[in-house]
């Protein structure tokens, strides 16, 4: 599924009324279908879809709204477009195991299986990918108080821990993708420290998944409070991304960030 030939684009369609960027805009299956499409032509070649806001403080969401909201897009998606790679950004099994019936084919768990005993195990027997992401904290406090000693050193070796875990559930190591967690219980300074550092986790030998997009750490830099003004800035640490030999990308604004990916890897692969 991961083309080593050019770095893939995850486009983002939260089906949520809260999410930080885009909450409410994507609420029903013909809006959401819309922006699927769009995003397809944009360069897409992952969609990613949740029906749980993962921002600073958002509320946890039942397995069965969760379900309600993710399961008509996806199998709409999926009838449409059979061949194409959908993920199911959740926490939950029950969740994951109904978007997969429906027609997703990876699991992109924000809590690397920690939150659900059973994700593991269920990733393990569906042979899907699933994406392992760090985080400080859950959504509800993550943000708190976020404090680390060496921030890349400590995020590696949970993310290792993690990994472990998933092969010990019987997870094949071609279907493990890491995730750093960029916003996920980091302040401003961690994050900036981990983007400096991709080839750390590029090293674990894993493919490695970026999501800074529309953050707000980077709104603090450039000066700026809406979400919708970071296009640029999220474009920025897509290409260095691809200069580290991260391989995926997790944005809402695909035209931007696929153009800015084939330059840095056309650059990266000229010498």
């Amino acid at each position: 599924m991961f083309n080593s030939n050019r770095p893939m684009i995850m486009g983002i369609l939260n089906i949520t009324p809260d999410s930080f960027s885009d909450g409410g805009q994507y609420t029903n299956i013909a809006t959401a279908i819309r922006q699927a499409e769009t995003m397809l032509a944009e360069g897409a070649d992952i969609i990613d879809v949740g029906g749980e806001s993962t921002r600073p403080g958002a509320a946890s969401i039942p397995a069965e709204e969760q379900i309600h909201r993710v399961v008509p897009v996806i199998s709409a998606l999926h009838h449409s477009h059979p061949q194409l790679p959908i993920s199911i950004d959740t926490t939950l099994s029950s969740v994951a195991a109904a978007a997969l019936q429906a027609g997703a084919g990876i699991i992109n768990d924000i809590s690397a299986g920690q939150h659900d005993s059973d994700m593991l195990a269920l990733a393990a027997t569906s042979a899907v990918p699933l994406i392992l992401m760090h985080m400080q904290g859950t959504p509800q406090n993550m943000q708190d108080n976020p404090y680390y000693t060496d921030v890349v050193t400590e995020v590696i070796v949970a993310l290792q821990q993690r990994i472990a875990a998933a092969l010990a559930a019987g997870i094949q190591p071609s279907n493990i993708i890491i995730d750093p967690g960029i916003g996920f219980g980091k302040r401003k300074q961690d994050n900036l420290a981990l983007l400096a550092e991709l080839k750390q986790f590029v090293a674990l030998g894993f493919p490695v998944l970026l999501g800074t997009s529309r953050k707000r750490f980077m709104g603090s830099i450039c000066n700026v409070s809406e979400p919708s003004e970071l296009v640029t800035a999220t474009a920025v640490t897509t290409a260095l991304g691809v200069m580290a030999g991260v391989g995926l990308f997790r944005v809402h604004d695909v035209q931007a960030n696929r153009q800015a990916a084939d330059v840095a890897w056309a650059i990266k692969h000229a010498r």
